[in-house]
């Protein structure tokens, strides 16, 4: 009985230290493919000759940084403001379209149609008639971060909302409870999950509209820094502007999943939590 216990225990020693290793490389594994990447990328640089003007070297994409980093980060700020405004709108906007959506068959055959077809027009296209609206600055591209994001936050929101069980809101409503109760009881905590989905996606791709309207009116930004940037031909300060907006949209998109852990944890029990939830 006591050799069992102690093959017993070494198994579960082994198990616990090979569950170890796989957190260890967890956390190490994005380091390396990072640190990999750009090691490769630097030495076919410097092997084949690249000109810098095709594609610059990490070491020159650097220096190209640290020269310029007071308008590097001044910039950076003014896109990181732009996204985190319009990215806001969007969450209270599509939270609120989205319950809307989900909870109603009426709201959901009359504004889907009309949201898909506004979906499908390319961002670029609106952004000047924004800049007639609204003129250069800061505005049109919140707004165009704003309409770049809304969408996959309304469309998860309301399949979180429209996936509860039909059976479940008969016993609810069996049991007293009114339509908007069954809403925020059990229609927001089933919808949670999809949202969380939703902002991992839509926080990253708010930089890109943000971005755009920057280039299309330059005024201030990441997107006119790398427009001036590209007319001098100083290709090494275009891809530091690019390396920093996807730092920016990485921290963000971390602060979302941690987030989405310490809220959601449930809906991933017994699950891998990344691949459950997107990420």
């Amino acid at each position: 009985m006591a050799q069992m216990s102690a093959r017993a225990q070494a198994r579960y020693n082994a198990m616990a230290a090979a569950a170890r290793r796989q957190r260890r490389l967890q956390t190490m594994l994005p380091w390396l493919v990072i640190f990999g990447m750009f090691g490769v990328w630097e030495i076919g640089c410097t092997v084949f000759k690249v000109p810098e003007f095709i594609l610059p070297a990490p070491s020159d994409i650097y220096r190209a940084a640290v020269r310029w980093w007071y308008p590097l980060l001044q910039d950076s700020l003014v896109t990181l403001y732009a996204t985190m405004a319009g990215f806001g709108l969007a969450i209270v906007a599509g939270v609120l379209l989205g319950v809307a959506i989900g909870s109603s068959t009426l709201v959901y055959k009359g504004l889907y149609p009309l949201l898909i077809a506004f979906n499908s027009i390319p961002k670029v296209a609106v952004v000047p008639v924004l800049i007639i609206w609204f003129g250069i600055g800061t505005l049109p591209a919140i707004i165009t971060a704003f309409l770049i994001s809304f969408f996959p936050i309304v469309v998860n929101v309301a399949t979180g909302i429209a996936t509860v069980e039909p059976e479940l809101k008969d016993v609810l409503r069996a049991l007293g409870a009114r339509p908007r109760d069954i809403i925020i009881k059990v229609g927001l905590p089933r919808a949670m999950p999809y949202f969380f989905a939703s902002l991992k996606i839509a926080v990253t791709v708010a930089f890109v509209g943000a971005i755009i309207a920057e280039s299309v009116a330059p005024n201030a930004g990441i997107g006119r820094l790398m427009m001036v940037a590209s007319s001098r031909f100083d290709v090494p300060l275009v891809f530091a502007g690019l390396i920093t907006t996807g730092l920016m949209g990485i921290v963000l998109y971390w602060i979302a999943e941690v987030i989405e852990k310490r809220t959601t944890g449930w809906a991933t029990r017994g699950t891998d939590q990344n691949l459950a939830t997107g990420g």
